[in-house]
C-alpha cells in the first residue's frame, strides 16, 4: 500500500490539475483502462476502507500527536526507504541522484538520529524518490493497462511488478531479529497512517470537487507517474503534431 498510495497522494497535492480533471470527458480507452468495470468495483472497496478505517485513524493521529513528533516519524520512514531509492538510482544510471541518496542516508542516519531529523535537507542535499517501476520504465517496459489494486490503489502491471521488486530490494527484509515481524507490520502501518494524515485536506478537497472521483484519480495518477519517470525532463513522446 504505501508506495502507490504515496504516489497518488503526491499527485493529489497538485490540485490545480484537479479542477481540469474533475470536468474531464476522456474515455476509458483514452486512459488505457480496458478493465474499468472491475477497477471501479475495487475502487469502491478501497474508498470504503478509507472512509471507515484509514481516514478516521489519520484524523485521530493528526489531532492527538504533536506536529514535531509526526514530522519525526515521517522523516524516519523516509530514511528507511532510502536504500531502495539508492539501488533504483544505480539501476537507472543516475549517478548524481545515487550520490545524493547515499549522502542523505548517511547524514540523516547519524547526525539526524536514525532519520528522525532531516539534517540532510538543511545541508542542501535534495530529497527525491525512485522505485523499480521507474527503473522498468527507464529500460523501455510499457506501463500496460490501468489497474486499481485492493488497498494498493491506482497502478498498472509495470508498477505492480515494481512494487514487489522493491519489497525484495529492501535490506531490512533480510534482517531477522526477535521482533522483526512486529517491526515490519508497525512500519507498514505507520506508513499508511503518515501518508493519509499528511493528505487529509488534499484528498477531501479532491473528493469534494470531482464529478467522477475514479476518473480524476486515474488521470492524476497517470500524469504523476509520467512526471516522476521523466524527472522534470520535457515529454518528447507526446509532442503536438504541427
Amino acid at each position: 500500500m504505501p508506495t502507490k498510495f504515496r504516489s497518488l497522494a503526491a499527485a493529489l497535492l497538485a490540485l490545480g490539475i484537479a479542477g481540469c480533471a474533475s470536468t474531464s470527458t476522456t474515455t476509458s480507452s483514452d486512459q488505457n483502462d480496458p478493465y474499468e468495470a472491475t477497477n471501479r468495483k475495487i475502487f469502491e472497496l478501497n474508498q470504503s476502507f478509507d472512509k471507515h478505517v484509514a481516514l478516521p485513524v489519520a484524523v485521530f493521529y493528526n489531532e492527538t500527536i504533536p506536529e514535531p513528533a509526526r514530522n519525526g516519524v515521517h522523516n524516519l520512514l523516509v530514511n528507511l526507504d532510502l536504500p531502495v531509492t539508492f539501488l533504483n538510482d544505480v539501476f537507472q544510471g543516475e549517478a548524481k541522484l545515487a550520490v545524493d541518496t547515499l549522502g542523505r542516508f548517511v547524514v540523516n542516519s547519524t547526525v539526524g538520529i536514525g532519520g528522525l531529523m532531516d539534517v540532510a535537507a538543511k545541508t542542501g542535499i535534495p530529497e527525491h524518490e525512485s522505485d523499480f517501476g521507474e527503473t522498468l520504465a527507464e529500460y523501455g517496459v510499457d506501463e500496460g493497462p490501468f489497474l486499481v489494486l485492493p488497498l494498493l490503489g491506482p497502478s498498472n502491471p509495470r508498477d505492480a511488478v515494481g512494487y514487489v521488486a522493491d519489497v525484495f530490494l529492501d535490506p531490512t527484509a533480510y534482517v531477522t531479529f526477535r521482533s522483526d515481524t512486529y517491526f515490519r507490520l508497525g512500519r507498514t502501518t505507520l506508513k499508511i497512517v503518515d501518508i493519509r494524515a499528511r493528505n487529509v485536506d488534499a484528498l477531501n478537497e479532491l473528493e469534494r470537487t470531482s464529478v467522477d472521483l475514479y476518473a480524476t484519480e486515474r488521470s492524476l495518477y497517470r500524469q504523476h507517474r509520467e512526471a516522476e519517470i521523466r524527472r522534470g525532463k520535457p515529454d518528447l513522446q507526446n509532442l503536438p503534431n504541427f
